[in-house]
């Protein structure tokens, strides 16, 4: 079954040198391309962009250009382009099958003039695959934009296929460009847990939460299994901080396990809601497809509820699954007509009506001709590691790395291997690392004690997520000092559209959440009948993962009751509102329309200094420009009141400047209308 992510982590990093290698960005034009109803954009033209995707082991690939027909007496021929103008000294073409078609390139300047560059003579290929290259004896004199490649395919019988077409500035090997190089600050070894966690039997798809306390996987044929068969069950183990090790590991309870295939795919922040791989019917049978199930305040976890993916399709008989840490993003494999090639990694976004959009491809450089899976979407929202066969590594699957580059989730980075360490000449996936950054869960095989084991490794500084900030913290309600429920929203002060929000609940516990320490935030307490509470936070001068305890004390709304409006404050003599009052306003502006039964006064003042008839002129224009404020977000004015009272009722000592500040105020107070 399509079970779930599981992660391990050993970095590679490439060689690098003073040369240029640029890699075809885009096809111009093409004589032919592969094509099957049955497929998805397996062997298109533009599978011959961007860096190899066999290179060492050079063999016939979906992930690869091939001609519509094997021996196509007309020849064939594509064009291509950079995206860089230069001056060149070498080309290298990847023929990772059928090599010996080629008999001749050009190079095209930015005005599409011709130079010849090379014609290649019958029986020129060494092997049936190789990287082919031009040396010239000097740099062309004209600044190269793009490539036209042609071919005799009658020359080898049977198809032809290229995988990659680079350019460079120097006579340094293009291929030496990206072989895989072991990184001196690559893990070091690898932990088997032993067998508290381990059995006999396969242990595979480790998830650990984010707070590195829990962690949860599947295990197979396990004589304690749920059902005759013994199907695949999830099983769960805390974490001993005092003996450092994880405790005995104990079955997962139904409905969450049943007879049929269960794994868990994620977890949320906070720890109270799953992500479950298929879908649960209440007959005990199993769909394709994901759900949620929910921590109750009995202890118990819910039912899993289906979740409805708009116009989702999979021709695969598995896909995986990976939510985002604010809840709103899942990440998954899925293969479509549209799909570059096999399985590839689509996201959806949550819709308003609690349905899920229409996957959409993250993109060609992720996504390959060949068939990607087992993604995991780190707690930083960022960092993504996933397996394929698609880039260059050491077996017929690696593990790689990429990096979410903004909020379209549709452009990533380069994808970078983790490694010989991590990845084995065998299939390599699932990999799962909690918020600290600090370790990596997989499954192996090698030096285990049965089947399939589960592992840690230690994570390399350059293979880590963003450095986190964990908040965890209770809502308090001022009055009676006891807990209680509120919306929590989160807000990057860099995007307003990122956000995550949560619905406290103190009968299961503390709120929690994680948040990229780069990135400040603020976060805002809302609750019917209380003052809006907010703060801002800024962690970004923090090296590593931290935890901070953080409790919102809330005020009840009480009419005819004065409330001074934090951070609106005023410069001497001055009545122009500072920067960084909106959030506080914005705060009046919701309590107003959360209660249309009340009218506002606004009462404003200023220090002692100067002249007192002056003063009661600059108190009134204070209240007039947040009169002016709240109306614009759409509040009636003939609900706003004002009053000046210029330095008469001072609520701190006026005879120092630290103190005489706190008197230049907006108060504001609700009032029920008449």
């Amino acid at each position: 079954m399509g079970v779930r992510i599981c992660i391990l982590l050993i970095f590679m990093s490439t060689v690098t040198f003073a040369q240029k290698v640029k890699w075809a960005s885009q096809v111009i034009s093409v004589s032919s391309e592969y094509k099957d109803p049955l497929l998805g954009k397996e062997f298109r033209a533009i599978h011959a962009l961007g860096r190899p995707s066999k290179y060492p082991k050079m063999v016939a690939s979906p992930s690869a250009w091939q001609s519509m027909t094997p021996d196509n007496p007309d020849g064939e021929y594509i064009i291509v382009s950079f995206d860089t103008l230069m001056a060149i000294k070498q080309v290298a073409i990847f023929e990772n099958f059928g090599a010996g078609t080629i008999s001749s390139v050009e190079g095209l300047d930015l005005n599409n003039k011709i130079y010849p560059l090379k014609s290649f003579s019958s029986g020129y290929n060494t092997s049936g695959s190789q990287v082919s290259t031009i040396n010239l004896p000097t740099k062309t004199n004209f600044r190269l934009k793009s490539l036209k490649i042609s071919f005799n395919s009658m020359r080898v019988k049977g198809f032809s296929q290229i995988d990659a077409i680079g350019i460079s500035d120097s006579d340094e090997p293009i291929e030496q460009s990206i072989k895989l190089q072991a990184d001196p600050n690559a893990f070091m070894a690898r932990e088997n847990l032993g067998n508290f966690i381990n059995s006999k039997f396969n242990e595979i798809c480790p998830v650990v939460s984010p707070d590195g306390q829990k962690l949860y996987f599947t295990r197979w044929k396990h004589p304690d299994n749920y059902g005759s068969n013994k199907n695949q069950d999830i099983w769960v183990s805390t974490w001993s901080a005092s003996d450092k090790l994880w405790n005995k590991a104990t079955l997962f309870s139904p409905p969450i396990n049943n007879d049929e295939n269960n794994a868990v795919c994620g977890i949320t922040p906070n720890g109270k809601t799953l992500l479950l791989n298929n879908v649960y019917g209440k007959d005990g049978t199993m769909e394709k497809g994901v759900s949620f199930s929910f921590l109750l305040r009995t202890g118990e976890w819910s039912f899993p509820k289906a979740l409805k993916i708009v116009n989702f399709k999979n021709k695969s008989e598995f896909s995986e699954y990976t939510l985002a840490p604010n809840g709103k993003v899942l990440l998954m494999t899925t293969e479509t007509k549209d799909s570059f090639g096999g399985k590839d990694i689509y996201v959806s976004f949550l819709n308003t009506d609690d349905t899920w959009s229409e996957p959409k491809n993250i993109g060609f450089s992720v996504n390959t001709g060949e068939a990607e899976s087992t993604p995991f979407i780190a707690p930083d929202g960022v960092t993504m590691y996933f397996s394929s066969s698609g880039h260059v590594g050491f077996g017929n699957n690696d593990i790689f790395l990429t990096r979410r580059l903004d909020d379209t989730w549709q452009n990533w980075s380069l994808p970078e291997n983790l490694g010989p360490i991590v990845n084995t000449p065998q299939w390599d996936g699932y990999f799962s690392v909690s918020a600290k950054g600090d370790y990596a869960y997989f499954s192996s095989t090698e030096n285990s004690l049965g089947a399939e084991d589960i592992f840690r490794i230690k994570i390399p500084e350059k293979a880590k997520p963003l450095t986190l900030v964990q908040m965890n913290g209770q809502v308090i309600n001022l009055k009676t000092k006891e807990q209680m429920p509120a919306r929590i929203l989160i807000k990057s002060k860099l995007n307003p559209l990122d956000t995550l929000s949560i619905d406290y609940d103190p009968y299961v516990g503390d709120y929690s959440f994680m948040w990229p320490a780069k990135k400040p935030f603020s976060v805002q307490v809302k609750k019917p009948g209380f003052l809006n509470k907010s703060e801002n936070f800024d962690f970004s001068s923090l090296k590593s993962f931290s935890s901070l305890n953080q409790n919102f004390i809330m005020q009840t709304v009480e009419p005819n009751k004065s409330y001074s409006i934090a951070n609106i404050s005023f410069d001497q003599g001055k009545a122009e509102l500072k920067q960084g009052f909106e959030m506080e306003l914005d705060k009046v502006v919701q309590i107003l329309l959360e209660n249309s039964s009340y009218q506002i006064l606004l009462e404003g003042h200023t220090d002692n200094q100067g002249d007192w008839n002056d003063n009661l002129k600059l108190s009134i224009e204070r209240v007039d420009n947040v009169k002016a404020y709240l109306a614009s977000k759409g509040i009636d004015a003939a609900r706003i009141k004002t009053k000046g009272w210029g330095g008469a009722k001072p609520i701190a000592n006026n005879l120092l400047e630290d103190t005489r500040r706190i008197n230049r105020r907006v108060e504001f107070t609700l009032i029920p209308m008449e």
